[in-house]
């Protein structure tokens, strides 16, 4: 279930402007079923890098909010770990299961290839490294591609590396050491960044819990971690340290945060704050600390960055083990400036886009 926080302008150009988005493209396609909508936030620092997801969305209004929350995370995500990049994402409106195909996916790669190289695309919930070898059919404006065609392949293991690192600072800055071993942590969601994270896990000896939407999934998961299997609401309920929602976004709002027990908030998912000028705050009230979403999600985004710029895998690898140190600065700066983890960390961003926006300010 796809949980979005619903922005407060209901007109489509009011909540473009919300969020100062510079282009959002509608994509349709009668002959393959295409309806896709294309989410261009900033572009400031670069061209806007940002995946694509396929999901069977209750309305087009939803579509478009969460591609609009997306987008704008793409943007902070790419100047906190000091990328070239703008923020863009795509969301292609359907189930993955019954309307994927590749004309389809082909048909997106036109309106992507439309674009001239200010949107760069890349594989995000329910697409695959395979999804981006027929969009590259059609545009050369693409990452994610396998490694046998030279691209940076799955970005999976790599966010979840990214966040693994992220879960550590905030373990460190929430009970003093950054061990997770003996640490009781829920996953909310164990598709490819969730399996790949509860492998670093395990490995250190976390007590696990889980969920997914996919129950079979779930159930395979739970098998292979030795982990407990619990069902989808009652993740919030578990007596754990440590929650990670690794699934889609908003699961931290008004129904959930108070059933939460844990110390520490530390995920893969975009966008988990359903209101972050409300509920960031209310988790520093509870005393839960809150390590930034597209802070430490970052890792997929660096490994595909790494594939446009020509870099290699280990240094995408070592750019983003730098992300428990970006995690330990913005949680310590938030503590000193009375601020909440996901404000200082936008606040750091927005500082580096504004401070480059100068020097293209001639050109």
């Amino acid at each position: 279930m796809v949980e979005i926080q619903t922005l407060t302008d209901t007109s489509v150009f009011g909540q473009i402007a919300e969020h100062q988005h510079e282009q959002v493209v509608f994509c349709h396609d009668h002959e393959t079923g295409l309806r896709a909508i294309i989410g261009i936030h900033n572009t400031v620092l670069g061209p806007a890098l940002g995946g694509t997801r396929m999901w069977h969305y209750a309305s087009d209004a939803e579509a478009l909010n969460d591609v609009l929350r997306l987008s704008r995370g793409m943007t902070y995500k790419a100047a906190i770990s000091g990328l070239n990049l703008g923020g863009g994402k795509a969301v292609i409106i359907g189930d993955a299961k019954t309307l994927k195909t590749e004309a389809l996916l082909r048909k997106f790669g036109r309106f992507v290839k439309n674009l001239n190289g200010k949107y760069i695309t890349a594989e995000d919930v329910n697409m695959t490294t395979k999804d981006m070898e027929y969009i590259r059919m059609e545009t050369k404006h693409v990452a994610g591609l396998p490694e046998s065609m030279g691209g940076s392949g799955d970005p999976s293991p790599v966010t979840a590396f990214g966040t693994y690192m992220g879960m550590k600072a905030a373990a460190k800055k929430a009970f003093g050491s950054d061990s997770l071993a003996g640490k009781r942590i829920a996953v909310q969601g164990v598709g490819h960044v969730g399996t790949y994270l509860l492998e670093y896990l395990q490995k250190e000896g976390a007590k696990l819990v889980l969920t997914d939407y996919y129950e079979d999934r779930a159930l395979e998961a739970a098998a292979r971690f030795g982990a407990k299997m619990v069902g989808l609401d009652e993740i919030y309920d578990q007596d754990v340290d440590i929650y990670s929602p690794c699934a889609l976004g908003a699961t931290i709002n008004d129904d959930t945060i108070g059933r939460l027990k844990c110390q520490v908030i530390a995920g893969c998912a975009n966008n988990q704050l359903q209101n972050e000028n409300i509920h960031g705050p209310a988790l520093v009230d509870r005393g839960i600390v809150y390590a930034p979403d597209f802070l430490i999600n970052a890792g997929g985004l660096i490994n595909v960055y790494s594939e446009v710029v020509g870099s290699s895998r280990q240094g995408a690898l070592s750019q983003t083990e730098k992300i428990y140190d970006i995690t330990t600065q913005v949680l310590t700066k938030a503590e000193q400036e009375g601020s909440h983890p996901q404000a200082a960390a936008t606040k750091q961003a927005e500082e580096r886009i504004a401070s480059l926006g100068k020097v293209k300010s001639t050109y």
